[in-house]
C-alpha cells in the first residue's frame, strides 16, 4: 500500500520488542531475529519499488519492562550493530521520549547528529502520568524547541504526523476539528518562533564562544590526535591556577527563549 500510494517512509511501529525477565529470555537471539525480519522487509520493499526510508519508532515501557528500542540512542546502536542503518532512520514521538526520561528535543538531537532523524509523531504526554497519553500538542515551548532541532537539521527526510487522540470527554466531530487545528497551529507557531530564535543568533553565538578554546593550538592538537594524556597532564601541572570553563549561563539562554516566545 505504501508503494501504491507513493509513500516515502515506512514506520515499524513497535510495542513488544523487549522482555520481562532474563530467566526465560535469550536477548542476543531475539535481537538477531528482529534484525533478520527488518532485513527481509527491506529486501521485499526494494524488490517492489520502494525507494524511501524505513523508520524505527523508539518506544519505552509499552508494555515490556525492558524495551529493545528504548530511546533514540539505543535504537541507533541496534541499527548499526546489524547493518540496518543504511536503510533505516528514526521516527521520534514526543511522548515516548519523555517516557524514556528524555526531553523531546534530546531524542531529536541525538537522531540528527547521527544522521538518523527521519520523521516525527507530533503529540505530547501528561507529565503526571507514566504512560503514553497521545495528547494533541498545545505546548508551544516544546514545539518551538522541536522545530529548532528540525531547522538545525535542515528539515526531515519524512514528515510530521499526529499520533494523537481527543480526550474522552471531547467526543463531538467539532472537538476533533479543534484538536487537529490546535496541533497544527501549535507546531506552526513553534516553527515561526524557532526560526526567530535562529535569526536572533544569541544562542548560536553563545555555543560558538563556549567551545572557542578548542580552536586554540592546544585544542586543535587534541582534536587532531596529536597529543597524549601524559603531555596534557604535564601541561596541567605547569598551570599556576586552574583554568575554569566559562559559565553555562543556562538561565540567560532560557530567558532568550522566553523573550522570543513572548515578545
Amino acid at each position: 500500500m505504501t508503494v501504491k500510494l507513493g509513500g516515502r517512509g515506512y514506520v515499524f511501529w513497535g510495542g513488544r520488542e523487549g522482555y520481562e525477565t532474563l530467566l526465560n529470555t535469550d536477548v542476543k537471539f531475539e535481537q538477531e531475529n528482529i534484525a533478520k525480519l527488518m532485513h527481509m522487509a527491506v529486501d521485499y520493499g526494494r524488490s517492489i519499488g520502494f525507494k524511501g526510508d524505513f523508520y524505527i519508532e523508539p518506544k519505552p515501557k509499552e508494555p515490556m519492562k525492558h524495551q529493545y528500542d528504548f530511546d533514540a540512542a539505543t535504537s541507533i546502536a541496534f541499527l548499526r550493530q546489524y547493518g540496518l542503518d543504511k536503510d533505516f532512520k528514526l521516527n521520534i514521538e514526543a511522548n515516548h521520549a519523555t517516557l524514556a526520561g528524555h526531553t523531546f528535543q534530546h531524542d531529536l538531537r541525538i537522531s540528527a547528529i547521527n544522521g538518523m532523524l527521519g520523521s516525527i509523531d507530533a503529540n505530547q504526554g501528561d507529565m503526571l502520568l507514566g504512560w503514553d497519553t497521545d495528547e494533541f500538542p498545545f505546548n508551544v515551548y516544546e514545539a518551538t524547541l522541536c522545530m529548532y532541532e528540525v531547522l538545525k537539521n535542515g528539515g526531515l527526510t519524512g514528515g510530521f504526523n499526529f499520533d494523537s487522540k481527543n480526550r474522552r470527554p471531547s467526543y463531538t466531530y467539532e472537538d476533533m476539528f479543534h484538536a487537529y487545528i490546535l496541533g497544527m497551529d501549535t507546531f506552526a507557531l513553534g516553527l515561526i518562533k524557532a526560526a526567530e530564535l535562529i535569526e536572533d543568533g544569541r544562542i548560536d553565538k553563545f555555543v560558538k564562544e563556549k567551545y572557542s578554546s578548542w580552536n586554540s593550538e592546544l585544542g586543535e592538537r587534541i582534536r587532531d590526535n596529536k597529543t597524549s594524556l601524559e603531555e596534557l597532564a604535564n601541561y596541567a601541572a605547569q598551570l599556576k591556577e586552574a583554568e575554569l570553563p566559562g559559565s553555562g549561563r543556562q538561565e540567560y539562554l532560557e530567558g532568550i527563549v522566553n523573550n522570543i516566545l513572548f515578545k
